[in-house]
């Protein structure tokens, strides 16, 4: 069995983050072949094109990550019905200059947390056709809308539900199991 490391996205800032306890309990959840790696986005300017020719650094870090890892973990809030602004910013970070695409042929996921009862569904549907005209192979099932009650995962990423735990071992090993197949026809590097 290979292993893959993936790199993770919160789309969040807040250092009380709900997304931020989920991607801590996927990451204990993992199988030992999946090694788990956060993706800072909270330096980032603002987009701008005209930088693209002599990015930030902040930027060229973001880019040389995503390129040391094997796949993209989204775990992403729900803002106003759309992802956050943070997250949006860096993913027109990472796919630009026109030509440098940093997401091309890249397998990825997303999950999110939210209060609300329908989890972060419509955030998730959007970023969906970001990453489809991006060419980044995504994993559409199981999707993963997680209604975060209080003490359901806690600060550190362990799942106190019986049920939801199995759902997010299973969603996360379904995951390793999808970078597998696409890295199998699609070799990167």
């Amino acid at each position: 069995m290979s292993t893959y490391t993936v790199g993770y996205l919160v789309g969040s800032l807040s250092a009380s983050s709900i997304n931020r306890r989920l991607a801590n309990a996927l990451v204990r959840l993992a199988p030992d072949n999946l090694e788990f790696t956060e993706i800072a986005i909270d330096d980032l300017p603002l987009y701008n094109r005209d930088l693209d020719d002599d990015m930030p650094q902040p930027a060229r870090r973001l880019k040389d990550r995503i390129r040391e890892v094997d796949a993209v973990l989204f775990v992403t809030p729900e803002y106003n019905r759309d992802i956050p602004g943070v997250l949006k910013n860096a993913i027109d970070w990472a796919s630009r200059p026109y030509g440098q695409n940093s997401f091309d042929r890249v397998p990825t996921a997303i999950i999110g947390a939210s209060p609300g009862a329908i989890g972060t569904a419509v955030a998730q549907q959007n970023l969906r056709g970001v990453l489809a005209y991006l060419n980044s192979p995504q994993m559409t099932a199981p999707e993963a809308y997680i209604q975060m009650t209080e003490g359901l995962v806690t600060d550190d990423g362990e799942v106190t539900d019986e049920s939801t735990r199995e759902f997010l071992t299973t969603f996360v090993r379904e995951f390793g199991t999808f970078i597998e197949r696409v890295l199998t026809v699609l070799p990167q590097h």
